[in-house]
């Protein structure tokens, strides 16, 4: 039996227990938003979607524009910033190309920041249209996630843009 193709970015695969002659060895396994957002149009429930958007006079919306000027003060103060997930695949990718051509990035593990990971990332899709990690910057400008980035290295685009930051990179 062949071995199941990859999943597409901004998916995981989970693994099953036990192997089973009827069920494949690994499911999709969809961000945690849409089985969210999926439970609650089950539900029907008008309550849980009021709740994912605050109003706009809540603590939590004056915490979120507080995130987002975090963001946009990192990702301008960072000649390369990785909004990343330390255990996720695509995430090591992405930051293996940057050791690789001899660019460290900034970093920031969204699972290693407890509660506001979570909400870091919401922040990011907002900004960026981008629920998924890696989440990637270049100069202030936002170039995706990881099949983006590996595209423009492979274009020579990536080395393009770190030139213009004077920043050299290994050719590897």
């Amino acid at each position: 039996m062949a071995p199941p193709p990859p999943p597409p970015p901004g998916m995981t695969l989970c693994r099953l227990p036990t192997a089973s002659p009827a069920l494949p060895l690994s499911l999709p396994c969809f961000p945690s938003r849409h089985r969210l957002s999926l439970a609650a149009r089950r539900a029907g429930s008008v309550a849980a979607r009021a709740s994912s958007s605050p109003s706009s006079s809540s603590p939590d919306s004056s915490f979120g524009s507080r995130m987002e000027e975090s963001v946009k003060k990192t990702v301008a103060d960072n000649p390369v910033v990785i909004y990343s997930k330390s255990w996720c695949s695509y995430c090591m990718e992405v930051k293996a190309l940057f050791k690789r051509i001899g660019v460290p990035p900034h970093v920031i593990e969204l699972d290693h920041l407890g509660a506001q990971g979570p909400q870091l990332q919401k922040v990011l899709e907002r900004l960026t249209g981008q629920s998924t990690v890696p989440n990637v910057f270049i100069g202030g400008k936002h170039i995706g996630g990881c099949t983006d980035t590996v595209k423009l290295h492979r274009k020579g685009e990536l080395a393009s843009m770190l030139s213009e930051l004077d920043i050299n990179i290994n050719n590897s």
